[in-house]
């Protein structure tokens, strides 16, 4: 197929260039090169929308949608619907959260990156499907800095790790003894073979010298349910979802991956302060906001500069804020390099370290 490139907020630098005579063929590909931008793989490319530059300069003229590739009620659909009601005033147009749960957020990524590339589908994308998911699973047909443009990134999210107050544990460092000596006797639950959920638990193994069983659940509704329940004893969950178990004291937290100390948990150090800090960025979620490949960048910066004006409003912060999400916002290029780092992270523990391959 022909090749195309990833449209990104700098392309107004190269456009000057261009235009100042600077770029040829070897300093254009050097400045592509710089910028991250990539020729198309070989999956079925999105349809490509014919839109003129006074239909992007009016853009947006019809309600837009969002796809969400995970079930509704999680942590991610949360932040999607808050976004998408503080999109309606900057925008002017109704967003209209559509959730493709499946095959670990694979079937959202893929409706996002075939859609036609003019502004009116986008997709919330998180760290298991722009970073985690293609290099762990090789069934992904969607390579995230080639079939997708990113418009800005939303907000990172809390994990906390947890355990059943009956398990009598009573910080961090004595999970660590207990777990110990428990051998492969202890597990922890994920949402699927190669999830985020599984990379954690192999990195935490890796890095602490434990044992701890994986065992791959569908979704992490029964996960939080598989340790209420006994059948588990270590929780590795996003913040806003264990929440309400941990206000009635259903589950003990004992560490946070996080920047710093949740306000609702300030008793609970963070995983940087235990001493492991490359678990900690792990262990963080992010999410950000995609569009199809080859959508005009008039609109990506009209989507991007509403983006930010809906991040910044009072209401959804404060709500965000509660829920222990920390709302970001920022550039699309901001955006790419969250996805190339993770993703150098992930291929380091994945390919190199084999961290998937040590998990009992």
């Amino acid at each position: 197929m022909a090749q195309r490139l990833l449209p990104s907020a700098d392309n107004a630098a190269l456009t000057h260039k261009k235009e100042q005579g600077m770029v040829g063929r070897g300093t254009r590909r050097q400045w592509l090169q710089h910028m991250g931008w990539a020729a198309a793989s070989g999956m079925a490319g999105p349809a490509l929308a014919a839109v003129s530059a006074d239909e992007a300069g009016r853009f947006p003229t019809r309600p837009i949608k969002l796809i969400v590739p995970f079930a509704p009620g999680g942590s991610a659909d949360i932040v999607a619907r808050l976004l998408a009601d503080a999109l309606q005033a900057p925008l002017g147009q109704n967003v209209v959260v559509e959730n493709k749960a499946g095959a670990g957020g694979m079937l959202g990524a893929e409706a996002v990156a075939r859609a036609a590339a003019d502004g009116y589908t986008l997709g919330l994308g998180s760290i298991s499907t722009l970073a985690v998911n293609p290099v762990v699973l090789p069934q992904v047909r969607v390579n995230p800095l080639q079939d997708l443009a990113m418009v800005a990134p939303l907000a990172s999210i809390a994990s906390v790790f947890s355990v059943r107050p009956a398990l009598g544990v009573a910080d961090f460092a004595g999970l660590v003894r207990a777990a110990k000596a428990q051998g492969d006797a202890w597990a922890v639950g994920s949402s699927g073979v190669g999830s985020a959920g599984h990379l954690i638990l192999a990195a935490l193994n890796r890095e602490l010298g434990l044992s701890l069983r994986h065992i791959p659940y569908k979704g992490m509704g029964p996960v939080v349910q598989s340790v209420l329940a006994g059948e588990t004893q270590v929780l590795s969950d996003q913040y806003p979802s264990s929440a309400s178990f941990i206000a009635q004291g259903l589950l003990q937290p004992l560490a946070v991956a996080s920047a710093q100390r949740l306000p609702a948990l300030p008793q609970v150090p963070t995983l940087a302060e235990l001493g492991h800090p490359a678990l900690n960025r792990l262990a963080i979620t992010w999410l950000g906001l995609v569009a199809p490949a080859g959508t005009p960048r008039a609109v990506l910066q009209r989507l991007n500069a509403a983006t930010n004006q809906a991040l910044k409003q009072a209401a959804v912060r404060a709500r965000l804020q509660q829920l222990g999400v920390q709302p970001l916002g920022g550039t699309g290029l901001q955006l790419q390099r969250m996805v190339e780092d993770t993703t150098a992270q992930v291929r380091q523990l994945v390919l190199q370290d084999k961290v998937l391959e040590a998990t009992p």
